[in-house]
């Protein structure tokens, strides 16, 4: 945190503790009466009237205490950029805390970072570990059991972008991987992306327009061929999906396949190498692999 959002939040706390401390005082010292009394505030709700009553003196302490409880807290623990008497901070709990898990579990995460992956489909404990770190670190695209999604693959099956070897999938999840399909709208023209759309959608055996699937076909070997190879069954070195299966990342619709032509796509898987430690990805490997073994 910067010095001036330090200082910005020292200042509203303060003003904070100050402003009660204020207004505690002074509603005590305005008080008409100091012992209980008959009178009435002077209005009534429904019928119901409310006496003129000061604070109870055990409520006007309690309120006094908090901020008593308040500046004591501060001076013990700090605020922000600075450290209290005991010298805390929640960056410093944090380091503290993921060094001692770190202790607690480097043995159990070595145990299994020994196996090989196939070793590990036999490791139920170790599974559900993969399972929980996957839930915190993946489902968010791929969701809570990996069937993936709009735009995310699913993880369940056995169709890879970059490979579906343990190497290529631990691979995946250490260092990312980056899509790009280029759009090619300017290039065809609108009937253009209409006939290419027609000859993909005819590479897996949907309904499609022959005659533009003719068409199509020679723009697609002229444009597409190096990323989708000349069968368009993709090449998983460039993550080029395969267009003769019935596996579709973005949509099987003419509609869909069309945008996908004239726009383009962009995907990213991003990198957890320096999030999570190298024992941790093995178990998330496992896990994924565990996941389109079934």
């Amino acid at each position: 945190m910067s010095a001036f959002w330090s200082a910005w939040v020292w200042a509203i706390t303060l003003a904070v503790i100050l402003g009660c401390t204020w207004l505690l005082l002074a509603t005590r010292k305005g008080e008409q009466y100091k012992e209980t009394t008959e009178e009435t505030v002077g209005h009534a709700f429904d019928g119901i009237e409310e006496y003129d009553n000061p604070l109870p003196g055990w409520w006007f302490q309690m309120f006094i205490g908090t901020v008593i409880f308040g500046i004591v807290y501060l001076g013990l623990y700090g605020l922000a950029n600075v450290k209290g008497f005991y010298g805390w901070s929640s960056v410093g709990q944090y380091e503290e805390e993921m060094a001692h898990a770190e202790e607690v579990y480097k043995p159990v995460f070595a145990k299994y970072a020994a196996m090989s992956i196939e070793d590990l489909q036999g490791q139920p404990e170790g599974l559900k570990m993969g399972q929980r770190m996957f839930a915190n670190n993946c489902s968010l695209c791929h969701g809570t059991t990996g069937t993936g999604a709009h735009g995310f693959p699913n993880l369940t099956d056995n169709d890879w972008l970059y490979g579906g070897s343990h190497d290529a999938i631990k691979q995946t999840i250490a260092a990312g991987r980056t899509g790009a399909m280029p759009p090619w709208g300017a290039v065809l023209g609108e009937e253009g992306v209409r006939d290419v759309t027609s000859y993909v959608m005819s590479l897996s055996g949907k309904e499609h327009d022959a005659e533009g699937a003719a068409r199509g076909q020679q723009q697609f070997q002229a444009l597409c061929t190096a990323c989708h190879g000349q069968n368009g069954e993709g090449l998983q070195a460039l993550g080029a999906p395969n267009l003769t299966d019935d596996v579709w990342l973005y949509g099987s619709s003419f509609e869909k396949v069309s945008h996908t032509i004239r726009v383009g796509r962009n995907g990213v898987m991003p990198a957890h190498k320096d999030l999570l430690s190298d024992d941790k990805i093995h178990l998330i490997t496992a896990y994924v692999v565990s996941l389109s073994d079934k």
